[in-house]
C-alpha cells in the first residue's frame, strides 16, 4: 500500500535569524521567523508525511505556544514524525520538495540538504529531491519578504 502527502510552509524573512533549510545553515543576512528554527523546507516535508498518515499538521504535533519547541531543531521534529510513520508500518519511498526564495541562490547547498534530510528519513539521498525557485519579483517571496516550500512524500507500507 502507498500513501501520498502534500506539505506546504511559509515564513517571513527577518534580520538577526539564521536561514536554515533542510538542516543546513545557508549564508544570508536574514533568516525565517518562527518559534522553532523555522526550517521551512523541513516543515513542508513534516506536513507531507503527517498528511500521508492522516495525522494533522506540524502545529498539531509541535504547537508554537508550547515552550518545549522554542528554537527546536526541525530535523529532530522530522525524526519524531518518522518514528510515527515507522510505528504505523510505513517508510519513505521518495520526497520531492521545492523551496521558493528570491535570494540567496541555493544551488551550492542543495546536495547537503538532500544528504541531511535523507539521513533522518532513512533513505539514500537519491530518494530526496530538493529544487529551488525564485518568485520572479512577484508576491512576498519575489519581493524578498518571505520564504515558502512545498513537498510531496510517498510512503510505502513495509511488509
Amino acid at each position: 500500500m502507498f500513501r501520498i502527502g502534500i506539505g506546504h510552509d511559509t515564513h517571513r524573512l527577518v534580520s538577526g535569524r539564521p536561514l536554515v533549510l533542510g538542516g543546513v545553515c545557508v549564508a544570508a543576512e536574514f533568516g525565517a521567523e518562527g518559534h522553532s528554527d523555522a526550517d521551512t523546507l523541513t516543515h513542508a516535508i513534516i506536513d507531507a508525511i503527517l498528511g500521508a498518515l492522516c495525522e494533522g499538521d506540524i502545529g498539531t504535533h509541535f504547537p508554537d505556544h508550547d515552550p518545549q519547541w522554542k528554537d527546536a531543531d526541525s530535523l529532530q521534529l522530522l525524526a519524531r514524525v518518522m518514528w510515527l510513520a515507522n510505528e504505523r508500518g510505513y517508510a519513505i519511498g521518495n520526497v520531492d520538495a521545492t523551496v521558493m526564495l528570491e535570494r540567496p541562490k541555493l544551488r551550492p547547498y542543495i546536495q547537503a540538504m538532500r544528504e541531511k534530510l535523507a539521513a533522518v528519513l532513512g533513505v539514500p539521498p537519491e530518494s530526496v529531491s530538493v529544487k529551488a525557485k525564485t518568485g520572479e519579483g512577484v508576491d512576498a517571496v519575489g519581493e524578498g519578504r518571505a520564504i515558502a516550500a512545498q513537498a510531496v512524500v510517498l510512503l510505502v507500507q513495509r511488509r
